[in-house]
């Protein structure tokens, strides 16, 4: 499983997230070494989705535009769980999710 596709499913692992959260969570997981674009994001995202290895958490609406969460699923869980560990050390902080205080 390429390296990117691992660190969005253990950033997920946490807690749900938005794609800004996603995008700052791998980037902190990763020592500051993997900084997914919106393509490449989106682009895993859908494809995570359609193998069910996440699943839309929630949407929230801020500023007009809807703001999609996703989280992990029990199968995605699994795989993450076979799967050797990336090189990520650093914890995913809860305020990268972008939830309401």
């Amino acid at each position: 499983m390429p390296e990117p596709t691992l660190l969005i499913l253990t950033a997920l692992s946490a807690q749900p997230l938005h794609g800004y959260g996603i995008v700052q969570s791998v980037l902190l997981l990763s020592g500051g070494e993997v900084k997914l674009r919106p393509g490449l994001l989106f682009g895993a995202l859908d494809r995570l989705d359609q193998q069910g290895l996440i699943a839309v958490d929630r949407e929230d609406e801020v500023g007009g535009r809807v703001r999609r969460y996703y989280r992990l699923s029990d199968r995605g869980a699994a795989v993450l769980a076979a799967q050797p560990r990336p090189r990520a050390t650093v914890a995913v902080r809860p305020s990268l999710a972008g939830g309401a205080a």
